[in-house]
């Protein structure tokens, strides 16, 4: 008896590693959206070209080029997010924020908020509101590298890819810090702490 029910439960375990059938899904999300933007750069495999709420359905190439910088511009925020949120576990800068509030004293993470005096607030808003309106701090031609069309597709590609991936990296920083998990904004990597 107790070897059929070995068996039974051997059995049945590795029937979780056979192939299951793909059968068609009756979902309306699951039906395939077709675009004309399909082949643009960005669009990588196993994602493939993915847009749940179809908005690149029924717009010219102009919005969809729209669209596509505002994506790589959050992307580029979202990277010197990331790299704002954890420097400050490992290195702070040396001197005043402003007169009797050290670098030092500012909190990690979302407690900074609160922290930082509102002329700083205003300060911040300002240059990012002159960045944005402007485009440009400069055209600085010493920056711009001079490569192949194959070698500025790739990486063209590899920089939406890090946007991407930073916009979730930011999320998730956020979502952790504001669960309160501790004093420690990042956990789990000895060597910080």
């Amino acid at each position: 008896m107790m070897k059929l029910a070995i068996t039974a439960l051997l059995a049945g375990s590795a029937a979780a590693f056979a192939p299951a059938d793909s059968k068609a899904s009756s979902s309306a999300l699951a039906a395939k959206f077709e675009s004309p933007y399909e082949n643009e750069l960005g669009v990588i495999a196993p994602t493939g070209f993915w847009d749940p709420l179809r908005l690149s359905g029924g717009i010219d190439q102009e919005k969809f080029d729209k669209y596509r910088a505002a994506e790589l511009k959050h992307g580029r925020v979202a990277q010197l997010a990331v790299l704002g949120y954890v420097a400050p576990e490992i290195w702070r800068w040396g001197g005043d924020i402003s007169p009797g509030i050290h670098y030092a004293d500012i909190p990690n993470g979302l407690d900074a908020i609160s922290v930082v005096p509102f002329l700083g607030w205003v300060q911040i808003i300002a240059a990012v509101g002159v960045v944005d309106s402007k485009g440009t701090l400069g055209d600085f031609a010493a920056g711009k590298p001079d490569l192949e069309p194959e070698e500025l597709a790739k990486r063209q590609l590899q920089e939406l890819q890090h946007g991407r991936l930073a916009m979730l990296a930011i999320a998730e920083l956020v979502r952790h810090d504001a669960a309160d998990y501790g004093d420690n904004l990042i956990t789990g990597l000895p060597f910080l702490y």
